[in-house]
């Protein structure tokens, strides 16, 4: 590798070596962005590990139960409990708002090839530092490499592709983000049956194979986001599509602006907190089904999800169907959160981001008010497909925001901006299980059904959506006084060494799609639909097929 000069501009990694010349194809970018975004997309699909890591010791009789959390960070002598495992899906999803916030306005200048590269060194080389903490049985290496590292990774990884689709998509700001974020979306449907056939291959005397699967897990994600981070080309400064002007823009919608916010300057701007407790609050109802999705459905139906109630079958019997069905729910429910993000971006490029998100919180708060009312009446089929309207709306939420920001703030800083505004990301992780957990466990505590603990905690979440609705409402542009002066927007320019512009931006990109784009396509196309044909047939199951 060449050296790095001080500005960077010496190394195979910086910006300046990435504008695209006049032979490439602004559709090529997509497969990039989805190498990052479908192997950071494994955090959904984490849950696979935690039961197989509290068997990894031979002796049940040794588990970590009674232990507190921090002796078991370092004991060898016990197996770990699922609760002191999952606290690391917190972790990496928390680092994930915070670096994303934190390195956000350094990936504008530093650019999509090195901030993936770092990104692919964090998640790939975290999860094989994660996995050997599980061989080591050292549960703090767990953590820092998966949590810690990989959470560096994901917040990273996460928005990498954003700006760069913006500027390479001015006409379809929605669909593009869709999907790239869509493959965060779908990563835990490729990811999750390919971890768990690691751990049987790799299994002996009863225990599965946890560390090989994510150290093998975490060489593949390091090769495959790499691939997408060398693949990365920028759109020169005042590049647009051929045959279409910012007037087309304007002419469908007055709320996308022309101008650009600085990043010190968006915290002081009322719409970016108010976008940010529209992701948060969509986020919060979302992630609190998601948590709860297998148990909910158990809880509330039970052996009615059976054929006859389940009659004429065993007790064990009962339970596996059950867990069948469960399972197909989990299914269904990432697969409707990956589509949901392309469909609903891509609607928004057509009614509006702001009219979108009225779709969201509108039919949303209608869809948690149903649920119980399906429950009592217990219309299974209606409950799934509530749930699976609302992870829709979940991930669309996800993939619209980028576009809706660029909109409001202009594209030049819009990726650094969406790395602050996922802060809304984290807190909402946080929030959301933790809500419909606590309220669960309090009514079961003072004794109320197991099918009608939700009750309230959906009635709850329908309150969210209410607030988020008013958030989005008092969305307004943006006053002048917050956009960067021209003089300001060349200085910002020039720190991302971009010398073409003028004939070299209306000459760029306008090269033929060819095989090697069909080619890169297939390659993160057809891993995907295998993906979603899994996610087919567990739903199946779901439905006694």
């Amino acid at each position: 590798m060449a050296s790095i000069t001080a500005d960077g501009s010496g190394s195979i990694l910086s910006r300046e070596k990435i504008i695209a010349g006049p032979g490439y194809n602004r559709w090529l970018v997509v497969p990039a962005a989805l190498c990052i975004h479908l192997c950071i997309g494994m955090a959904y699909g984490f849950s696979v590990f935690w039961k197989p890591m509290t068997q990894l010791i031979a002796n049940p009789a040794a588990t970590c139960g009674n232990m507190s959390f921090i002796s078991a960070l370092t004991t060898t002598s016990c197996n770990w409990t699922v609760p002191a495992e999952v606290h690391v899906f917190e972790t990496f999803i928390a680092i994930l708002g915070i670096s994303a916030a934190i390195w956000g306005g350094w990936l504008e200048h530093a650019g999509p090839r090195k901030a993936g590269f770092y990104a692919a060194i964090c998640w790939g080389g975290g999860m094989a530092l994660g996995g050997l903490g599980v061989a080591m049985h050292q549960l703090w290496l767990f953590y820092l490499g998966t949590g810690v590292i990989g959470g560096i990774g994901q917040g990273l990884g996460y928005i990498t592709p954003v700006s760069t689709l913006i500027k390479w998509f001015p006409d379809r700001r929605g669909m593009a983000t869709g999907f790239a974020i869509m493959g965060y979306g779908g990563g835990a449907m490729i990811g999750a049956p390919l971890a768990v056939w690691l751990m049987k291959t790799f299994s002996h005397d009863g225990i599965q194979g946890v560390p090989q699967a994510m150290i093998i897990l975490g060489a593949i994600y390091f090769v495959v986001m790499s691939i997408g981070a060398f693949s990365f080309r920028v759109a020169p400064v005042g590049w647009l599509p051929e045959g279409w002007t910012q007037k087309d823009a304007d002419a469908n919608n007055a709320m996308i602006t022309k101008r650009h916010v600085h990043l010190d300057r968006v915290v002081h701007t009322p719409q970016f907190w108010l976008i940010w407790l529209v992701l948060c609050l969509n986020v919060t109802a979302g992630i609190g089904v998601i948590s709860m999705a297998s148990p909910m459905l158990t809880d509330v139906f039970g052996p009615h999800l059976l054929a006859n109630g389940g009659a004429g079958m065993s007790a064990t019997a009962q339970t596996a169907a059950i867990a069948a069905a469960a399972a197909g729910l989990v299914g269904l429910i990432s697969l409707f959160n990956s589509l949901g993000r392309l469909f609903w971006a891509s609607l928004s490029d057509k009614i509006g981001r702001k009219t979108t998100y009225y779709v969201f919180f509108i039919l949303g708060m209608v869809t948690y008010i149903l649920l119980p009312t399906w429950g009592h009446m217990g219309a299974a089929s209606l409950f799934v497909l509530s749930i699976c309207v609302i992870l829709s709306m979940y991930g669309g939420g996800f993939s619209t925001v980028p576009a809706y920001l660029a909109d409001i703030f202009g594209t030049q800083m819009v990726g650094a901006i969406h790395g602050r505004l996922i802060t809304a990301w984290s807190a909402a992780g946080i929030i959301g299980p933790m809500l419909i957990a606590s309220v669960r466990q309090y009514q079961l505590d003072h004794g109320v059904a197991k099918n009608l603990v939700y009750d309230r905690t959906l009635y709850i979440m329908a309150g969210l959506l209410l607030l988020g609705l008013i958030c989005n409402a008092l969305v307004r542009p943006v006053a002048d006084k917050h956009f960067m002066s021209d003089d300001e927007l060349a200085q910002e320019r020039a720190l991302q060494h971009d010398k073409t512009g003028g004939a070299g931006a209306k000459t760029a990109a306008r090269g033929e799609f060819g095989a090697g784009g069909v080619v890169f396509w297939l390659a993160v196309g057809i891993p995907f639909l295998i993906g979603v044909w899994i996610a087919l047939a567990k739903g199946a199951a779901l439905f006694g097929y």
